[in-house]
């Protein structure tokens, strides 16, 4: 290949790239539900006609976009050369989409004229997902047996039909959310940022003269697969394994893995781990290659484009029935309590391979506030805000470095502002802090956790979906480092409640989370005097913790 050919080529995928992210930008300033427009819970990428991902959008969580690369393929073949200009597809179905009901996948082929009054030419598709507030059924939380339980299934169908809207869903879903104006006004949102995508494309498509993106897509596609291979094969070989316990709902779940390189294929094998939950703690075999996928290439290519290639050197398997494999109709509602702690047990399992960068395990899981407000007098009885908030713990100290204080790692969502959470609903942040003493001690230390609480105005309670982990397992430090500090849930009288589950936040009560904090890196006794006292100058330590962990530094 030439060089004024590569150099085409490249500013062609530079404005693939800038494409994609007017999409996601799209959806983020059109959405309704606060997940998505404040934290960003969402992906955005645009397929070639095969279906398979050429380009993604940097915001989004690796769940969504990871599963949303598979998702896509269900549509192709369901709908085969079903499809018309105007049409526009959409599914939340647990198993096809990115895990669970509340994510909304939609999907818009993308056609060119045909030439000489030939029919229009299915050319790729753009694909979008979003977390809406409600869904029906239970609402967000783990405590339904059946995924029947957890709210209203759309198999793959057609939202738009030759650009004719499906009243008929329309209606279903008005009739079956709780908040209906969010929810259908985010489906619109999704189908806005494909339509952003599709129109950008296009503009470019007709600048370089190109009539179909299967070029352009193999030169994406040969260049990511063949780098990635390289990285793989350039690792040692062996048989690799970790295993992690943490909270689960009924009982405590082992996560196990054992990872291995070989000819070029990266394997990750969930074999040995827990059977399904009774609860909606289960996850989807689709959601754990998401993250599974995420943390192998975050490890071995962090550098190369993320697309349909660069994942198809990676192999996941976990044994179907268990917990990371869990077949419809298991209730999955939460499955990013288990799905986001499984980077850090690949992570563990890859120690061997790449010491210099395995972090210490982390908070990991997002403590996902889903609240229902309910006014308890008579003059605002029949007024209800469902609310959905993220909350992040600390991540694991790194071999170089201190870990993150409340950062979401491995979703890479933001923090929601108290000041845009209260002007939604009857709801009161009284108070939002890091956490002292949350981060295990280590020579680099763990990252902090949260302190958290919340109130309801006057007149109203609010009941409580908690779908929280590490509370009896916090998380584990690496090479001689302490474990971070466990979470606590409770409410401002002292009242413990439980770390998963439905509960009533009566009127009047505060709500009060402390979230759990990473573990540290390396023997606390060679962490350098100066960053000791500089935690506790900072209040990041108390002295009394500083003087048990870090004696040297006292001396």
């Amino acid at each position: 290949m030439s060089a004024s050919i590569r150099v085409r080529e490249q500013i062609m995928w530079n404005r693939l790239i800038a494409v994609v992210e007017e999409q996601a930008v799209t959806l983020v300033r059109t959405a309704f539900c606060t997940s998505v427009r404040e934290a960003g819970d969402l992906s955005a990428g645009v397929f070639d006609a095969q279906g398979r991902m050429i380009a993604q959008a940097v915001t989004g969580t690796p769940g969504h976009v990871n599963s949303m690369a598979e998702s896509v393929g269900h549509f192709v073949r369901r709908f085969g050369n079903a499809l018309s200009p105007g049409d526009v597809l959409v599914t939340n179905d647990p198993w096809m989409g990115t895990g669970h009901l509340h994510d909304i996948t939609m999907v818009t082929p993308v056609f060119r004229p045909g030439g000489q009054g030939a029919a229009a030419r299915l050319i790729g598709f753009f694909a979008s997902t979003a977390h809406v507030v409600d869904i029906g059924g239970r609402g967000f939380g783990p405590d339904a047996g059946e995924v029947y339980e957890e709210g209203l299934c759309i198999p793959p169908m057609k939202f738009y039909k030759a650009g004719a809207l499906n009243e008929d869903l329309i209606g279903i879903l008005r009739s079956n959310v709780r908040e209906r104006d969010q929810v259908i006004g985010d489906f619109h949102s999704l189908v806005a940022c494909n339509e952003t995508g599709r129109r950008r494309l296009e503009a470019m498509m007709d600048e370089f003269g190109l009539t179909d993106l299967q070029e352009l897509a193999e030169f994406i596609f040969s260049h990511s697969e063949r780098a990635t291979r390289e990285r793989i094969a350039a690792l040692p070989g062996g048989l690799h394994g970790y295993e992690m316990r943490v909270d689960g709902y009924e009982r405590p779940i082992d996560l196990r893995v054992r990872v291995q390189a070989r000819d070029g294929t990266m394997y990750a094998d969930f074999a040995g781990t827990s059977g399904p939950s009774r609860f909606g703690i289960n996850v989807p075999l689709t959601y754990t290659k998401a993250y599974a996928c995420y943390a192998l290439k975050c490890a071995i290519a962090p550098d190369i484009p993320n697309n349909w290639a660069s994942l198809r050197p990676f192999e996941i398997t976990a044994p179907e029935g268990c917990i990371l494999n869990a077949p419809r109709p298991y209730p999955v509602a939460v499955r990013h309590v288990l799905g986001h702690l499984i980077p850090d047990v690949v992570l563990g399992a890859l120690q061997a391979c790449r010491p210099e960068l395995i972090p210490a395990e982390g908070a990991s899981a997002l403590w996902n506030l889903q609240m229902r407000f309910q006014g308890t007098r008579a003059e605002n009885r029949r007024s209800r805000h469902e609310m959905l908030i993220f909350n992040t713990g600390g991540t694991g100290a790194r071999p170089s470095s201190d870990g993150l204080s409340a950062t979401a790692f491995p979703s890479g969502v933001h923090s929601m502002s108290s000041e845009v959470t209260e002007s939604i609903g009857p709801i009161v942040i009284w108070r939002k802090e890091l956490r002292p003493d949350s981060g295990g001690a280590g020579a680099w230390r763990g990252a902090l956790g949260q302190r958290i609480e919340i109130g309801a105005h006057d007149g109203y309670q609010f009941t409580l979906n908690a779908m929280f982990d590490r509370v009896d397992h916090p998380a584990r430090g690496h090479r001689g480092g302490g474990s971070g500090a466990a979470g606590r849930v409770g409410m401002d009288d002292g009242v413990a409640m439980k770390a998963k589950g439905s509960q009533l936040v009566p009127e009047g009560r505060r709500l009060v989370l402390e979230l759990p904090g990473g573990g540290g890196y390396g023997d606390p006794s060679a962490r350098p005097v100066e960053l000791v006292r500089r935690d506790v100058a900072y209040g990041y330590i108390s002295e009394a913790q500083a003087r048990r962990d870090y004696p040297h530094a006292f001396e």
